[in-house]
């Protein structure tokens, strides 16, 4: 806990809350309410260990600063997060209030270990990512979107068994998440593309003969199970072009498929629709 001013609101508030979300307490020696909720608040910023800051102006001492947010009753307390004000209320609140609101200013660790992986992710990182991952499961086992995405890298690697083990225990909520569809067809994939044959054996048979649609059919799941989409897409769309019936339109329906699987590479997917679209009409 520290006490603002004017002069040093900047420092003590804004740029404090761009690492840890701020309480801004208000408050002055006379007013009893005042009395009751900064001792409480001190406590919990002691018990919560700097997972948020308590920050104290005297409404006597900062005028100014009280009637920049338009305050006229103290105590008041305004939260910030980002440098920017996010929350407020007014008047001595019970703990039970007081707790409840901190805990939604206050990021979740799991959380902020998966976004760490995502930017990881983003960047090409995947061992770094897979450590912030494992990292946001160990913190909170019920956290779907690190177990999906932690299912994605563990593809990439081949570690099938491993990846349908985090898959296997996801909660009934992860439907809702946003790859999930995706990632349970990239496993189904690999767990088919386990038993196909290797894809030099697949490669050969295509030099040898253009027109094997099986061989073709079997490397571009290959392909789907390690995430190789363009060249996975590459196969699919020469099935199209050669016969629309094989196995019902396997070529079409499956580039359907990978369409959504590759949804985080739009130019990719949107020059693979136009080609599509190209064959079919």
């Amino acid at each position: 806990m520290i006490d603002t001013s004017l002069p040093s609101f900047e420092r003590d508030v804004l740029e404090a809350s761009m690492e840890v979300p701020v309480l801004l307490d208000f408050w002055a020696p006379w007013c009893e309410p005042c009395l009751e909720l900064s001792p409480l608040l001190e406590r919990l910023e002691r018990e919560y260990g700097g997972r948020f800051r308590l920050v104290n102006a005297n409404a006597d001492d900062n005028s100014e600063l009280l009637a920049s947010f338009g305050l006229e009753a103290i105590p008041h307390v305004i939260a910030f997060v980002g440098g920017n004000p996010v929350a407020q209320f007014a008047g001595a609140q019970p703990e039970p209030f007081l707790r409840a609101f901190i805990e939604r200013l206050i990021p979740d660790p799991s959380g902020l270990e998966h976004r760490c992986a995502r930017d990881a992710l983003t960047l090409g990182q995947a061992s770094i990512a897979e450590e912030h991952l494992r990292t946001a499961i160990a913190l909170d086992p019920a956290n779907d979107g690190a177990r999906i995405d932690i299912v994605g890298v563990l593809l990439g690697r081949g570690e099938i068994p491993g990846a349908r083990a985090h898959f296997g225990v996801l909660s009934q909520r992860a439907n809702a998440c946003a790859a999930y569809g995706a990632t349970r067809d990239r496993l189904e994939t690999a767990e088919l593309a386990a038993l196909l044959p290797p894809a030099d054996h697949l490669e050969r048979r295509i030099a040898l003969d253009s027109g094997d649609l099986h061989a073709r059919a079997a490397l571009a799941e290959l392909h789907i199970a390690r995430g190789e989409f363009a060249p996975a897409m590459d196969q699919l769309l020469e099935i199209a072009r050669s016969d629309r019936s094989f196995r019902d339109d396997i070529g079409r329906r499956r580039l359907l498929d990978v369409f959504a699987m590759a949804a985080q590479h739009p130019d990719l997917v949107a020059d693979y629709r136009a080609r599509l679209s190209s064959v079919i009409f």
